[in-house]
């Protein structure tokens, strides 16, 4: 059983895993068909080389973020996520268009939100939890489970991977049990409810929060 922390140390820990994150889709993807040597190679790799490279974003945070949109997409499915965070009934009633311009927009809006928070990455340990057991071979989904570990706690994250095209792409991701993908399906939901499922204003007005994701 996983401990409760107060407010303040999961606000903490929102900066840290965003970092974490960010890192993840932020440089070359290291390509295996086991998913959990998948995560945790890039995981190891891309913290090494953030903790290298961390006065970046400071002295340069515009070339920062530049850099940083050329090569974040290979990670993570952004059409499959985008998607599923409009559920079927506005997916649907949306154009091609509104459909493209809102993984755009939820991409690029993931994106901001990471690199705000990228300064806040201190020296912190990411654990992955191998399986006792070989996993079976050609499977099509998979379940990759971290901790974040810091001098005052362990923050559980899961990833759920598909298998798609020869390679792994994130599809969600659940930290200390808080669901992300549920939490930008409710915040679509919500806005399309202020707009009156006007897609185009709901579109439009798009800011993913990230960072709360129910954790405060």
């Amino acid at each position: 059983m996983y401990k409760c922390y107060n407010s303040s140390m999961l606000r903490i820990f929102k900066k840290k895993f965003l970092s974490i994150l960010f890192v993840l889709i932020s440089y070359p993807v290291i390509a295996d068909e086991n998913p959990y040597i998948f995560i945790d190679n890039n995981a190891q790799l891309l913290v090494k080389t953030l903790q290298e490279n961390k006065e970046l974003f400071k002295s340069d945070p515009v070339k920062f973020e530049d850099a940083v949109k050329v090569i974040y997409e290979p990670i993570i499915d952004f059409r499959r996520v985008s998607a599923s965070v409009m559920v079927k009934k506005y997916y649907f009633a949306a154009t091609a268009d509104q459909r493209k311009s809102f993984q755009e927009i939820f991409k690029q809006s993931l994106l901001d939100t990471y690199a705000e928070t990228l300064a806040q990455w201190d020296d912190q340990i990411i654990e992955t939890i191998f399986p006792d057991e070989d996993i079976e071979k050609e499977i099509k989904n998979a379940e990759v489970k971290q901790l974040l570990i810091t001098s005052d706690a362990e923050y559980p994250i899961i990833y759920k991977l598909r298998w798609s095209n020869g390679e792994w792409k994130i599809i969600n991701i659940i930290i200390n049990g808080v669901n992300l993908g549920l939490t930008f399906r409710n915040q679509f939901k919500a806005l399309a409810d202020q707009y009156n499922e006007n897609m185009s204003l709901t579109i439009a007005n798009w800011v993913s929060d990230a960072g709360n994701a129910g954790i405060e």
